[in-house]
C-alpha cells in the first residue's frame, strides 16, 4: 500500500489512483498558517544561480494546476509515474540535451564494464531482479542495514531499493517515497527526467517488506532513516561520482529533509514536494484557517453541507459501511466500529478534498437534498474507508507510529459539526495504532528540524500547491538559509511539481537543479 500513488499533475486538477487502500490520518505541515497561498511570493534566500540574482524573485501566477493518502503525506507520492506534461516536458528535453554537454561520457555503462559486475562487489548489497527498460539498466536491489545503527552489532535487516542505472558519470536522483517501495521500472522522479539521471528509490524501514523481525518500534524514528540513507549513499558515491540530488513527497519530502538535517553534506540539492511541517502537534488552528479560506465561498459551503450531512444520516450511513465492511471480509477493532470510523471519516472529508480536488471538482459534491446512496458513494470515492479498516491500518502501521511519535498530525474542529460528534480524541494517533505498541510523542523532533532549515539549511527547494492543506503549516526560510527557495504551485494540490509552476518561477528552479547537478552552486 502506498500513502501518496504518483498520479500525474495536470492542468484540470489532478486527482489520485483511488483502487486500494490509502494511509490517513496526518496532515503535513506547510508555508502559511491559513488562507490560500498568496501565489505571487515566492522566498528565496543565498542563491547564486543567474535566474536567481534577479532579486527576491515575484512571480505572478495564472493557475496550473495539480495529492496525500492519508493524511497529509502523499505522491506514489512516493513513487509512481509522474508526468513530465505541458511546458515542462518541453524544458526536460532541452535542459537533458544541455546537460549531456557539461559533463563528458555521458553514454549508458557498457557490457565491458558491465555495472551488475561492480554492484556484485559492494558489500551488504544484493541484486534481486533485473528489468528492461528503454534507458539503461534497472536493478531490484537489497542493502543490508543496522537495526540499530547506534548497536549494529544488534541485527540488521535487508533494505530493498531500485536503481535506474544510466552512466556512472550522469548525477543520481536519490528519491524517497517514505513508504514502501514502488518496483515499477518506469518510474522516474521529475528531477530524474529533467537531468536524465542515475536514479535511485528507496522503500523506508519497516514498510513493505524493509521490516525487522522481530520489531523493535523504538528504531523507528527519522534519525535511524536517516542513517540508512547515508549507509546506501556512501556504499554507491564510489562507482557514481557526480552530483548526488535528493527529492521526495508528501512523506517522502519530509525524510528527505530530515536526512540533510542529520547528513546535510550527502547530496548537494534537494527538492521537497508537498512537505508538511508539523512544529506544534498540539495546535492545529492552522488547518481549520486554511479550511475556511481555501478555493472559493461557494465550493467551501458546499462541502461543509456535505460533510454535517453525513453525519446528520449518521445512522444510514453507518448501515451502510456496515454492510459493507462484513461484505468484503473487513473488521474495525482498531479504530474502535463502525460509528466511530464514520465520525473519524466525515472530519477528514476537507482534507481529502483539498489535498486531490479542486474548486473544479465543487459541482460533484452532493447537496444537502442528495439521496443518502449518492452521498455516501461520494463519501466512499473521497476518503476511501478502506483505509480505516484493520486490514488497510496494519499496512499503513509503520506510518501512524511515526506520525504517533515524531512528525504530527492534522486535526479538525469544524464549527459546521457542532453538536454532531461524540468521540473527543478521535482524530489522535491512537486510534490508529494498536494498544500494545506504545506511543510516547517526542515534542522536539520537528522543532529541531525546523531550526536546522532556517539556521544551516542549504540548497533546498520546497514545492507547495496552492489548494493543498500540507501548505497550512509550511517549510519557511530563515536568515541562515542559503541556496534555497520556497515556491506555491498555483490552482495546485498535494500533486505539485516544478511542472505547475508559473513559467518565471519554474525556469529559476529548473536553474537551480542544474547548478546543482553541474556544481554551479552556492558554497558550503
Amino acid at each position: 500500500m502506498h500513502d501518496g500513488s504518483s498520479l500525474a499533475a495536470s492542468d484540470s486538477g489532478a486527482r489520485r489512483n483511488r483502487t486500494g487502500p490509502r494511509r490517513i490520518g496526518s496532515l503535513a505541515d506547510a508555508q502559511r498558517t491559513g488562507g490560500p497561498a498568496r501565489t505571487d511570493v515566492v522566498q528565496r534566500r543565498g542563491s547564486n544561480s543567474r535566474a536567481d540574482r534577479s532579486a527576491n524573485h515575484i512571480g505572478a501566477g495564472a493557475p496550473g494546476t495539480d495529492r496525500y493518502r492519508g493524511g497529509l503525506h502523499s505522491e506514489r507520492e512516493e513513487g509512481g509515474m509522474t508526468s513530465m506534461r505541458s511546458p515542462l516536458s518541453a524544458v526536460a528535453v532541452a535542459v537533458a540535451l544541455v546537460f549531456a554537454l557539461l559533463l563528458p561520457g555521458t553514454a549508458a555503462c557498457s557490457r565491458a564494464d558491465d555495472i551488475r559486475t561492480t554492484l556484485q562487489g559492494i558489500p551488504g548489497l544484493t541484486i534481486s531482479g533485473e528489468k528492461p527498460v528503454p534507458d539503461g539498466r534497472f536493478f531490484l536491489l537489497t542493502y543490508r542495514q543496522p537495526i540499530d545503527h547506534d548497536h549494529p552489532e544488534r541485527g540488521s535487516f535487508d533494505q530493498r531499493l531500485t536503481l535506474l542505472h544510466r552512466s556512472t558519470t550522469k548525477p543520481m536522483v536519490l528519491y524517497t517515497g517514505g513508504y514502501d517501495l514502488n518496483p515499477d521500472p518506469a518510474y522516474r522522479a521529475e528531477p530524474t527526467e529533467l537531468l536524465a539521471a542515475n536514479q535511485i528509490v528507496t522503500e523506508q524501514r519497516y514498510f513493505g517488506k524493509s521490516l525487522p523481525l522481530p520489531t523493535d518500534w523504538t528504531k523507528l524514528d527519522i534519525r535511524q532513516a536517516a542513517a540508512d540513507h547515508h549507509r546506501i549513499i556512501a556504499a554507491l558515491r564510489p562507482i557514481y561520482r557526480a552530483a548526488w540530488i535528493s527529492a521526495g513527497a508528501s512523506k517522502g519530502g519530509m525524510a528527505s529533509i530530515y536526512h540533510r538535517r542529520f547528513y546535510p553534506d550527502d547530496v548537494t540539492g534537494t527538492i521537497a514536494y508537498s512537505a508538511p511541517n508539523i512544529t506544534d502537534d498540539t495546535d492545529s488552528s492552522p488547518y481549520d484557517r486554511f479550511v475556511a479560506t481555501v478555493g472559493t465561498p461557494e465550493c467551501r459551503a458546499a462541502l461543509a453541507s456535505a460533510q454535517r450531512e453525513v453525519l446528520v444520516r449518521r445512522s444510514e450511513i453507518d448501515d451502510r459501511l456496515s454492510t459493507w465492511t462484513q461484505q468484503s471480509g473487513y473488521t474495525v477493532d482498531t479504530v474502535g466500529g463502525i460509528d466511530r470510523m464514520l465520525e473519524l471519516i466525515a472530519l477528514q472529508v476537507p482534507m481529502y478534498f483539498w489535498m486531490h480536488d479542486s474548486p473544479a471538482d465543487c459541482p460533484s459534491i452532493p447537496s444537502a437534498t442528495a439521496t443518502t446512496d449518492a452521498l455516501y458513494a461520494w463519501l466512499r470515492q473521497l476518503t476511501q474507508p478502506e483505509s480505516y479498516v484493520d486490514q488497510g491500518l496494519a499496512m499503513a502501521l509503520p506510518s501512524f507510529y511515526q506520525l504517533g511519535t515524531q512528525l504530527g498530525t492534522a486535526r479538525f474542529a469544524p464549527p459546521e459539526l457542532a453538536g454532531l460528534l461524540r468521540y473527543p480524541g478521535i482524530q489522535d494517533m491512537r486510534t490508529y495504532v494498536p494498544q500494545q505498541i506504545p506511543l510516547t510523542f517526542d515534542p522536539n523532533a520537528m522543532p529541531d528540524i525546523d531550526q536546522w532549515v532556517r539556521r544551516y539549511g542549504a540548497g533546498l527547494l520546497f514545492v507547495y500547491g496552492e489548494y493543498d492543506l500540507a501548505r497550512a503549516k509550511p517549510y519557511r526560510l530563515g536568515p541562515g538559509t542559503r541556496d534555497s527557495a520556497v515556491y506555491i504551485a498555483p490552482a495546485t494540490n498535494h500533486l505539485a511539481r516544478l511542472a505547475n509552476l508559473t513559467d518565471s518561477d519554474r525556469a529559476a528552479a529548473v536553474s537551480t537543479l542544474m547548478g546543482w547537478a553541474s556544481g554551479d552552486h552556492t558554497a558550503r
